[in-house]
């Protein structure tokens, strides 16, 4: 079966469990005409991000792109088997970012009608005029399984890698949580104290900090560049363009998807023995490459660490009407005992 094949049977498997009919959304079903393609797992990744490659604190295969620290002695020891301590990126996740409810980019730009009213709601986007919606919009996040490298068998028998098959495993129109600013509060009762210029000011040295080389971790409410984490959830206030809004949202839906447990840490010397719960989301850990509407291949800033600057992302990451939703890798720092 090939990859196209396999990704519809598993959301036609998905939208049948909802009890849904699998049929294209009407034209007033949401607000506009859901665009994407099918993201080419050859000519459409930049396999350039895998790098940099360590055993310890040396790189074996250096890169141009900033890596965190990693362990300093080669050798480690999980229980009582010894290993080498590696450090690499790898692959992970597939993301739609669409203001489009029920808009899945990365399949091909399909949108499904799921015969309820569930995640359709006003939308004001960039572009709206008038009034204080002007900078206002509200996005969706569908996250697909998505371990490029085991489904490839590019590297055999590596335990380090994710072993896991390509599926869909959130889907925010469903998470009331996340279109509901007063119900967020729930997961992120700490956003009342970063709600102040002093705070959303330090956001600013961490703009710096991830465009030169890596956002800072102390500075867990900030998002860089692009603004404020919280609300842990897609209404984002600040909304300066589609890059900048739909990156913005897609790392509040990574950070909340470590508020509830769901996704852990995996980088530093806690991860080289197995995953570990991080609630508190390390910013480092992450890297997005935009594979919709056009995929960033080349260049340092083609999967540019959380926060960082989108000036200096090549043209043609938005078309207008038929190129706004987006599509992202997710790259995921990995520090693993090898044996």
């Amino acid at each position: 079966m090939n990859i196209k094949s396999r990704l519809y049977s598993t959301f036609l498997a998905l939208i049948l469990a909802f009890g849904a009919a699998a049929t294209p959304a009407s034209a007033d079903a949401g607000p506009g005409r859901c665009t994407g393609k099918f993201v080419n797992p050859i000519t459409d990744i930049c396999w350039s991000c895998l790098f940099p490659i360590s055993v310890g604190s040396l790189k074996i295969w250096p890169s141009n792109r900033p890596d965190p620290d990693n362990t300093d002695s080669p050798l480690c020891l999980c229980g009582i088997r010894p290993g080498i301590a590696m450090g690499f990126w790898e692959p992970v996740r597939l993301a739609d970012v669409s203001m489009k409810p029920w808009c899945f980019v990365n399949l091909g730009g399909l949108k499904l009608d799921p015969g309820f009213d569930i995640g359709f709601k006003t939308i004001a986007g960039p572009s709206a005029v008038g009034g204080a919606t002007q900078y206002n919009s509200q996005w969706h996040i569908h996250w697909y399984a998505y371990p490029l490298i085991y489904w490839m068998e590019l590297v055999a028998d590596f335990l380090c890698l994710e072993a896991a098959s390509v599926d869909i495993l959130y889907i925010t129109e469903i998470d009331p949580l996340w279109q509901d600013s007063e119900l967020t509060a729930i997961i992120n009762p700490e956003a009342v104290l970063f709600a102040n210029p002093l705070a959303l000011a330090a956001c600013a040295a961490d703009c710096v900090m991830a465009t030169r080389k890596l956002p800072s971790d102390k500075l867990f409410w900030c998002a860089g560049c692009q603004g404020s984490m919280y609300p842990l959830n897609g209404n984002v206030s600040a909304t300066i363009g589609h890059v900048q809004a739909s990156k913005l949202a897609l790392s509040r839906f990574a950070y909340k998807l470590h508020r509830q447990l769901v996704a852990w840490g995996t980088m530093g010397s806690k991860g080289l023995c197995g995953k570990y719960l991080m609630p508190v989301m390390r910013k480092q850990q992450y890297r997005f490459q935009p594979t919709n509407p056009n995929p960033l291949t080349k260049g340092r800033y083609a999967c540019a660490p959380i926060g960082a600057s989108t000036t200096f992302n090549s043209a043609g990451q938005v078309i207008p009407a038929i190129g706004e939703d987006m599509g992202y890798l997710v790259w995921r720092k990995r520090n693993c005992c090898a044996l």
